[in-house]
């Protein structure tokens, strides 16, 4: 029965949804108390729960509290603020776990039954329970527990405190002096084996009074005594007889019994009881004993004993006795220590007089003397003349001797040879000394050293190996160095010219580059210096949170050669996983990390569908993860005991051919004829093995021979004999067919194989490690007034040229003043809301006020008004509240703000830019920079034709390549005239057109500054000089190459470029420039360059092309496009090596774990509040208003244009990648379901496969920030005004301010006449304020 209940609450991470005004902004709720803090289970069986800053709970709000996750009660609200809630019945609780007063159940508290608002866990406690923490002590157990037991003397028993038992039979709480208790035994010390009286105290005993009691101990199980009572309380019993010999002592504690009813009282009567045999095995341990215990020395027995069980104790103690020497040989010159073993070598050090070891005195070391069992001394030099073996004698206080029967032998070592005799700098190689006497001494006493280095002794014996430290110093190879060893302090060998360091082992590759967590992979690590490494070892580290790397799996290789070390990728436990692993190679002391191999998780493999199969079947096995790190020619499949060849291996398939013998079970209990036998299939990947399933295999049914003959051989020999004539001549015309159609197929598929063969080879051509060139560079984040500028006005008709982003206003100076008091009236004008609903309203009733008039004067409505953003989100929630309640009566609510057909959806477009340009600046905008410059890079990689504007590398298929085009890469030296002397190297292609070469060493040449600061292309000329004049190097010139009426644009392999050339980068002084050495002339120049008939890598079909091509046959057709289809699948080399930076951005933007911007919250549940007003609106409709608003309002539009965050030029070859990715985001954000087919665009196929896990990123994006703490009004205004205050006065408002007012002007009766119908309006005369501001304005319109 529980008593009680004891709880403590914990509040979720994100803390709860707060309604806005509830609490301090941005706060959570404090831990919830329990209030008592140890309540009563009443009969009402509920419990108050005090929350501090506890959320506003409304009526329609509903509690719910769930117990263990099986008991659910409804909560309700008290009137003091706390939360109300039923407790479970007794039996619902589980059971108090062994050890423990209380069981801990977990409580959550929930809103709404979704919304969790605290959890902790409640510890329902049990009274009866204390006592059996501490059965000897009942009482004070009961009495001390944090739970206000109370114990009752009479009956023996821990109950919940409670007002109707009261007496001096109960012991209250916290009274632990009045319980009845047995303390203070005398003699505390008892010996083992001879029984001692013990004496003890009783306290409290007066509810006890003429009872009788028993004494016992669990250390003599049943047996117990009876108490007898002395005087005053003081109680004695005879003692035991105790057997106890695992150690020297142990602490007894009795327990007392009231003998009536055999209940325990408490007793804390605790004595110390101890043998005195125990670890003293001789007379000096005994005589070293504590003179407390009495213990003394017995002749006759040869033990150490209790004094009173020994008639005849020993005075003295015998003759030392020598059982062993350590070590038994050592140099002539002595200088090394020998421990000398035995017992009785007395009872202090200084009882030690006089050492010899073979007759040579042995000076003893007291700091390392053991009691009776071991002396050490350090040996003398052995005189020459005397003979070099003898015993060892030990002579102790009062003269007693003891000699050893063992000899000790004097004997130099000799080192004879060693191997090997060259290792890595880096040390670790082990060195094999062999030759004679080598085990003299201990391994302590050899000191081992390679020239200057250290060299730790690891086997010490007959042979001594020993393994080398790090050589530091610069020379590499080192010398011919020696090889010294020292035994003791004063015998040293040197073996001369010995062992040479030499440079550590280069590693070059490894392949393959991954394996499955269950290792077992062949991996190749390819090199050079191996022959001199002696042990290999392949390790996997773990890098835990305090960015160590924990070694965690080891593997030795299997094979080595001077070039290549071969290994089996180690075994990594599944309980890693998630955990960064790195992978190295260690070569001996020599260590280096494989930065590009990787482990990925272990495949998953689908149960087999199909059951049965024969030898000429096709076994298919399913499942996931295949190829991420093996191959068809490395896994292995068995059928039983015989192997399945495995013909092709993808991703999410593995293709077997069954094998061509009857297999058997692999089980040797299943040995038999097994045709009718389920049989195994295992699929081994390393070390991994899966059994996918048990299958059938089936043979054909082999018949007797001569049933054959009867039953088919005859009948056939009688139909061929008379229709041999008709199938000879059917055969022979079906095979003359049959070759036909055979050798075409053969010359078809030999065409396809070829041009795989070769697009496979070229996907391989990886990029070079573009992250850390990413890394390298800053990112060029443009500012807060070019940002908005960019976002707001450069779509516009004007573009960059717009007044908005010139800031240029045509204002005469006498006319400046009054023109700045007149826009300062219009602005304060703009800050009436009943004004300036008006005026948009009015607006957009006009129909000549289009959609792209409505989105510029969205935009300069966002910079006037951006010094009160406060009040521009204020007008903006009127207008979105008229928005939807139009769409939600009378239109489709799904298609709001699916477009900027209002002012106010553009108005939320700047307002979120505005909002999220500080988190693109701190969060989103690094991997969107990353994926920008990842994609460039690998566009820029491969062949772009500059003409038709498609590239080998790209995302979209209507921009990709579809050529073999050849090429290399060039390195070319830059020298750039207005740099300096500095030669930049530069990377390009052979078949690039001189403005791309251009374009590339100026990307590279001012790679650290930003790209408006840049030169541009048409501003630098390109010099080559390939000897001692230079060639000016163009696009076109008089030596272009020309095909008919089509002329090719230059590239660097026309002009012969080779690489390592170098070329000179200068600005164009005039532009009246040269495009050749020969100076042709300026009509000349405007030929070529008006000459619409040129291409650079691909020609365009001509007319008389087309016509050609139109006659060709069918197949011809059918072939080409084929192979054009094949040039697909560089689009999926291309989104395999930028999937890892597209991921980084969509998380970066989905991750409601990171820090959300709180315009994202507040807007989001501005939306989630309106929804529940309508009863048309679902949560799919929700999805859509929140995708509508961030996702395709924001995210893509900055996707889309990095160069509206970033100082970066968008190519369209760029753009177009981009484009995709952009596709991609915005179908992940639509909860329709994709429907696929062969017929769906390349583009859709490509991201088909991640499209579900970015759908769940969205999902979980919009729950999580649903869960999120709201925003109040009050902390959204103040972030609105932070912005406000800091970025306002960097704005052309006042440009903004003059264009807002051209439209007031030119729909000045119609406003005006709205302002008149208005009384609002009339009352605040607001139509006196606009016909002001026109009289000061348009005075002179000219001026303006």
């Amino acid at each position: 029965m529980y008593d009680k209940v004891h709880a403590a609450f914990r509040v979720p991470q994100g803390g709860v949804r707060r309604t806005a005004g509830s609490g301090a902004p941005g706060g959570s709720v404090e831990d919830p108390l329990f209030s008592p803090p140890q309540p009563l289970l009443s009969k009402t069986q509920q419990v108050e729960i005090n929350i501090p800053s506890l959320p506003t709970i409304s009526v329609a709000d509903r509690l719910l509290c769930v117990f263990q996750e099986d008991f659910r009660s409804k909560g309700s609200m008290s009137g003091t603020g706390q939360v109300i809630c039923d407790l479970p019945n007794p039996a619902h609780i589980p059971a108090t776990p062994e050890g423990q007063d209380f069981v801990a159940v977990p409580v959550k508290i929930f809103v709404n039954e979704t919304v969790e608002l605290a959890t902790r866990e409640f510890k329902f406690y049990n009274c009866s329970a204390t006592v059996r923490k501490a059965e000897n002590t009942p009482c004070m157990s009961c009495v001390a527990s944090p739970w206000g037991c109370q114990w009752n003397t009479r009956d023996h028993t821990c109950s919940d405190t409670t007002g109707t038992v009261n007496g001096p039979h109960i012991i209250k709480q916290r009274k632990e002096p009045r319980c009845p208790r047995f303390e203070n035994p005398d003699p505390v010390l008892i010996p083992v084996g001879f029984q001692t009286a013990i004496g003890f105290e009783g306290i409290n005993l007066e509810q006890y009074e003429g009872r009788a009691f028993t004494i016992g101990t669990e250390l003599m199980r049943s047996v117990e005594e009876e108490v007898t009572l002395m005087v005053d309380q003081f109680y004695s019993f005879n003692g035991f007889k105790f057997s106890y010999d695992k150690s020297q002592e142990t602490n007894v504690l009795f327990y007392v019994k009231d003998k009536e009813s055999g209940k325990k009282i408490d007793s804390t009567l605790n004595v110390t009881l101890y043998n005195c045999s125990n670890g003293r095995q001789d007379c000096s341990l005994c005589k070293n004993s504590d003179p407390k215990y009495s213990c003394v020395w017995c002749g006759h027995t040869k033990s150490c004993v209790y004094n009173q069980l020994c008639d005849h104790a020993s005075q003295q103690c015998p003759d030392p006795l020598i059982t062993d020497i350590i070590p038994r040989y050592g140099p002539m010159l002595g200088g090394i220590s020998v421990t000398i073993l035995g017992s009785n070598l007395g009872i202090q050090q200084a009882d030690i007089k006089r050492i010899s070891v073979a007759g040579v005195p042995c000076v003893h070391q007291p700091d390392k003397y053991s009691v009776s069992t071991s002396v050490v001394c350090e040996i003398g030099r052995l005189d020459p003349e005397k003979t070099s073996s003898g015993l060892v004698e030990v002579e102790v206080e009062g003269g007693k001797r003891g000699t050893s029967t063992l000899e000790f032998t004097y004997r130099d070592p000799i080192p004879q040879e060693f191997n090997p005799s060259r290792g890595p700098k880096a040390g670790g190689t082990l060195i094999t000394i062999k030759g004679m006497a080598l085990d003299t001494g201990s391994q302590a006493d050899v000191h081992i050293t390679v020239g200057t280095v250290e060299c730790v002794v690891e086997k010490f014996g007959p042979e001594i190996a020993c393994r080398t430290g790090e050589y530091r110093d610069d020379k590499v190879p080192s010398d011919q160095l020696g090889i010294s060893l020292k035994y003791g302090k004063r015998t040293t060998t040197v073996i001369d010219n010995a062992f040479q360091y030499l440079e550590n082992p280069i590693q070059v590759d490894v392949h393959p580059t991954d394996s499955f967590k269950c290792g077992g992979r062949n991996i190749a690590v390819s090199g050079s210096g191996f022959d001199i490494i002696q042990t290999a070892v392949m390790k996997v580290k773990c890098l835990r949170e305090d960015l160590l790397a924990e070694p965690i799996a080891f593997q030795k290789s299997h094979k080595k050669n001077d070039t290549v070390i071969e290994f089996l990728s180690p075994t990594v436990n599944c309980s890693y996983e998630g955990q960064q692993l790195k992978v190295y190679v260690q070569l001996d002391n020599f260590e280096k990390e494989l930065k590009s191999f990787d482990y990925h998780p272990d495949p998953t493999f689908d149960e087999l569908p199909k059951k049965v199969f024969t030898e000429a079947s096709i076994i298919i096995v399913t499942g996931q993860g295949f190829s991420k790190a093996m191959t068809s020619k490395e896994a292995q499949a068995y059928l039983g005991d015989v192997p399945c060849l495995v013909n092709t291996l993808q991703d999410d398939k593995l293709f077997l051919d069954p094998p061509s013998t009857q297999p058997r079970a692999r089980s040797k209990r299943h040995r038999r004829d097994t045709r009718s036998e389920p049989l195994d299939l295992l699929i081994m990947f390393g070390k991994g093995e899966w059994v996918v399933g048990s299958v059938q295999y089936e043979r054909k049914y082999e018949v007797p021979l001569p049933i054959i003959i009867t039953a088919v051989i005859v009948p056939m020999l009688l139909i061929i004999g008379v229709s041999i004539f008709c199938y000879r001549r059917k055969s022979e015309q079906a095979e003359r067919e049959y070759e036909k159609v055979k050798h075409q197929l053969e010359n078809l598929e030999e065409s396809v194989r070829d041009r795989c063969k070769k697009e496979f080879t070229d996907l391989m051509i990886e990029m070079e490690d573009h992250t850390n060139d990413v890394s390298e560079g800053r990112m060029p984040f443009l500012d807060y007034k070019t940002y908005t500028d960019r976002v707001f006005f450069l779509p516009s008709k004007d573009g960059a040229n717009d007044v908005m982003i010139t800031g240029k206003l045509d204002i005469p100076e006498a006319r400046r003043a009054t023109v700045t008091q007149a826009l300062n009236q219009f602005s304060n004008l703009l800050n009436s809301k009943t004004f300036l609903i008006t005026f948009i309203h009015t607006l957009e009733g006009r129909p000549e006020f289009n959609a792209r008039a409505k989105v510029y004067f969205a935009s300069l409505l966002t910079v006037a008004l951006h010094g009160k953003l406060e009040y521009y989100t204020d007008i903006m929630r009127s207008l979105l509240l008229d928005l939807m309640e139009s769409y939600v009566h009378s239109k489709n609510p799904k298609l709001m703000l699916r477009r900027s057909e209002t002012v106010v959806e553009r108005m939320l477009c700047n307002w979120m830019s505005i909002c999220l340009y500080q988190f693109l600046r701190d969060s989103a905008g690094e991997p969107l920079y990353k994926l920008f410059r990842a994609i460039k890079h690998q566009i820029e990689k491969g062949p772009v034709d500059a003409r038709l504007k498609k590239a080998k590398y790209t995302l979209n298929d209507t921009r990709l390549l579809g050529d073999d085009v050849e090429y290399c890469v060039l390195n070319l030296q830059v020298l750039a005239q207005s740099e300096g002397p500095d030669v930049t190297p530069v990377k390009v292609l052979n078949c690039d057109t001189i403005s791309q070469v251009k374009e590339k060493i100026i990307e590279q040449v001012y790679r650290n500054q930003p790209y408006t600061l840049r030169p541009k292309v048409d501003s630098v000329t390109l010099e080559w000089r390939p000897g001692s004049t230079g060639q000016i190097l163009s696009d076109l010139d008089l030596t272009s190459q020309k095909e008919g009426r089509w002329k090719r644009i230059n590239t660097l392999a026309h002009y012969n470029v080779r690489d390592n050339a170098t070329v000179v980068l200068s600005r164009v002084k005039h532009t009246q420039y040269n495009y050749d050495q020969n100076q042709e002339s300026q009509e000349e120049r405007n030929a070529l360059l008006e000459d619409d008939k040129v291409f650079h890598l691909v020609r365009p079909m001509e007319e008389l092309d087309e016509i050609k091509s139109k006659r060709g046959s069918l197949k011809d057709k059918s072939m080409t496009k084929a192979i054009t289809e094949i040039y697909l699948t560089r689009l999926l080399s291309v989104k395999g090596t930028l999937q890892q930076f597209v991921d980084d951005f969509f998380r970066s933007v989905l991750c409601s774990g990171a820090v959300v911007p709180p315009a994202i919250k507040y807007f989001f549940d501005f939306l989630d509040e309106q929804a529940l007003k309508h009863d048309n609106v679902d949560e799919e409709t929700v999805h859509i208003w929140k995708t509508n608003s961030l996702p395709l309002r924001f995210w893509v539009n900055i996707l889309k244009n990095p160069h509206f965050i970033f100082d970066v030029h968008v190519s369209e070859m760029v753009d177009s990648s981009l484009s995709v990715v952009a596709q991609t985001f915005m179908d992940a954000c639509t909860k329709s379901e994709h429907k696929l087919s062969r017929d769906s665009p390349s583009n859709k196929l490509l991201y088909a496969k991640e499209i579900s896990t970015y759908k769940k990123m969205v999902d979980d994006y919009y729950k999580g920030i649903r869960q999120m703490v709201s925003v109040s009004d009050q902390d959204m205004n103040t972030h609105l005004a932070e912005v406000s205050r800091t970025h306002t006065d960097k704005l052309n408002t006042e440009v903004a301010l003059h264009q807002l007012y051209q439209y007031a002007s030119k729909y000045y009766d119609v406003i005006i006449a709205a302002l008149e119908d208005d009384p609002v309006a009339q009352s605040k005369h607001l139509t006196l304020r606009l016909q002001q501001i026109a009289a000061a304005l348009e005075h002179k319109s000219t001026d303006l």
